[in-house]
């Protein structure tokens, strides 16, 4: 069984869901793999080359994909088009990204970062404020808000998120019978429930114990 992790956005391989995930998956001889979505030039991020990484991590081979936030709904909008994708498991995946993405910025604020070029974001993986390119933005508006994927997943939500609704993630289910939601009592992080995540996990792909 191959699993890749697509950690969330200013985040990287180091994350703290990503290295949990990471030792779980190790105990039974499994080597989860953890893409650097940005590859290093966080800069020029878009969603485009993030997709570009993911299909060079999974060369359009057997794989179940794990997504965190950003990477939940790059989770979902690769196994769109790519039917070797078995399962997915999305933890607060950030569905309606580009639309709500949009959205989080003043007019006059997405204005200025059109003018600029590069705006100011606090980067988790490198603990600093990092310039992103308009780029990013401009990219986005070529992807659909909710990727209509065929294949079986599980979504974790914190029903105290405030970075992504809960709601996004319920009207998704409602309409999508391949998907099963389960909320929990946590925020967007959901580090305060890893050990619930990873046992429904465990049942979700159907592993025995080690």
């Amino acid at each position: 069984m191959r699993i890749v992790y697509l950690h969330g956005f200013a985040s990287s391989p180091m994350s703290g869901k990503a290295q949990y995930f990471r030792r779980q998956f190790a105990r039974f001889g499994i080597d989860m793999e953890i893409p650097q979505l940005d590859q290093g030039d966080f800069r020029n991020l878009t969603i485009s080359g993030q997709l570009a990484v993911i299909e060079r991590t999974v060369g359009n081979q057997p794989a179940i994909l794990m997504g965190s936030s950003l990477g939940g709904y790059l989770a979902a909008l690769y196994a769109t088009s790519h039917a070797s994708i078995g399962k997915l498991i999305l933890m607060a995946p950030a569905f309606e990204f580009p639309r709500r993405w949009r959205e989080r910025y003043p007019p006059a604020e997405m204005e200025r970062w059109k003018r600029e070029g590069a705006y100011p974001i606090f980067h988790y993986g490198a603990n600093a404020m990092l310039p992103l390119s308009y780029r990013f933005v401009e990219d986005s508006l070529h992807y659909e808000n909710e990727p209509a994927f065929a294949q079986p997943a599980l979504i974790f939500h914190g029903t105290r998120d405030e970075v992504v609704p809960p709601a996004v993630s319920e009207r998704f289910a409602a309409s999508h019978p391949n998907v099963k939601l389960r909320l929990l009592d946590s925020g967007h992080e959901l580090m305060d429930v890893l050990d619930e995540m990873w046992q429904d996990t465990r049942e979700f792909l159907e592993f025995q114990s080690p």
